[in-house]
């Protein structure tokens, strides 16, 4: 979060302009042991983790409508992908894609990830059963670290991964005066394209308070004419 606060002469104090970039946080199924191996041998992105995992067995956790195209994401740098369904079985085109690329479906409720010498060493479903896997990929619920902006009258948006700030190319927000950019604005940026958003959204607010300068500049010339 950055706070631009600028003094003014006599008629105004002060403006002030915000730029959140306070990110998102990540939340998991109630799971043992997901919070234990979260970005060790959990993980959630192929392209962020991906090629440390290549070749292991890898079990997707199904966690929402996304579940399968991420499973189908990890096929490509494994033979060895199960997908837990978790009780809600593929169906239709979903299931056929996975049949077609050979990745087995276990249906059944996943109670924990069995970890055994600290490494995840399986995923133990509500039977008893466990089906030996070496990395665990689950998709997390992303929430935009942003409470503090509803004191504004700011509120995130529902997305079907989450939630985050609303925002237009710029980078503003609905509200006058605040900016969001990276994370808190989109789920799904990379580190290179947050900061890159955080210095367009900078560079916009500089603008803004340059126009402001010549605004109030103007203003006080013609009071000086009256």
């Amino acid at each position: 979060m950055i706070c631009s606060r600028r003094r003014w002469p006599a008629e105004r104090s002060f403006t002030g302009r915000l730029l959140a970039a306070t990110g998102l946080a990540d939340e998991l199924p109630d799971i043992p042991g997901l919070w234990q191996r979260w970005g060790r041998d959990v993980l959630h992105c192929p392209y962020c983790h991906g090629w440390e995992v290549r070749d292991q067995a890898i079990g997707v956790l199904a966690t929402g409508p996304m579940s399968v195209h991420q499973a189908l994401l990890f096929r490509q740098l494994s033979d060895d992908v199960t997908f837990f369904a978790r009780g809600t079985a593929p169906a239709g085109e979903q299931a056929e894609q996975l049949d077609a690329r050979g990745i087995r479906v276990v249906d059944g409720e996943v109670a924990a990830v069995e970890i055994t010498e600290d490494r995840l060493a399986g995923v133990r479903l509500a039977d008893g059963t466990v089906v030996e896997r070496e990395v665990v990929a689950v998709s997390p619920r992303m929430v935009a670290r942003a409470g503090f902006l509803a004191g504004l009258g700011l509120y995130p948006t529902a997305h079907p991964m989450g939630e985050y700030i609303a925002v237009d190319a710029a980078g503003r927000t609905e509200v006058p005066g605040v900016w969001a950019a990276g994370n808190v604005t989109d789920l799904a940026a990379q580190v290179g394209a947050a900061a890159a958003a955080g210095s367009a959204a900078a560079t916009q607010i500089n603008a803004d308070l340059a126009a402001e300068d010549a605004r109030l500049a103007v203003g006080a010339r013609e009071r000086t004419r009256l």
